[in-house]
């Protein structure tokens, strides 16, 4: 029997739910949604030369100024071919090429960990050649397993 014309059910709130279905609706404006996964070719890319870049910084005391920088082509090609990267040791700058790296390796047909691992070996390359050393002496105890 309703009551002065009511049913029983509860009348609808006014203000916003304290809780939501999970108990997640109330969290303050400071907590935000997580970010987006990382899901395009550059922005793998991007993580790939700056993770190897960060290790070979902290290595080796000549790296710690110079500035690993992405490209996606170079201007010209010289007699050996398409480069891969440019060094400027006046600027202290690496310039990484995606485009050829990508492409000459033949990256879009192999899984993401050998991406990475061929894109790492690329920095550790034109590190390499930007300290005249071999890109194996820049990282023995990171490859030791292999």
């Amino acid at each position: 029997m309703a009551l002065f014309g009511r049913s029983r059910r509860s009348a609808p709130r006014s203000g916003a739910a304290r809780h939501g279905r999970h108990g997640r609706v109330g969290r303050s404006p400071v907590v935000r949604p997580p970010l987006p996964p990382i899901d395009t070719r550059i922005e793998r890319f991007e993580v790939a030369v700056g993770g190897a870049a960060e290790y070979l910084r902290g290595a080796w005391p000549e790296l710690r100024d110079v500035s690993f920088e992405i490209g996606r082509l170079p201007r010209e090609a010289d007699e050996e071919g398409i480069p891969r990267w440019t060094l400027d040791r006046e600027a202290r700058r690496i310039i990484l090429y995606r485009i050829p790296i990508e492409r000459l390796n033949r990256l879009h047909r192999v899984e993401e960990t050998q991406r990475r691992m061929m894109i790492e070996g690329e920095v550790f390359r034109a590190a390499a050649d930007y300290l005249g050393r071999d890109p194996w002496d820049l990282g023995p105890d990171r490859f030791r397993f292999f």
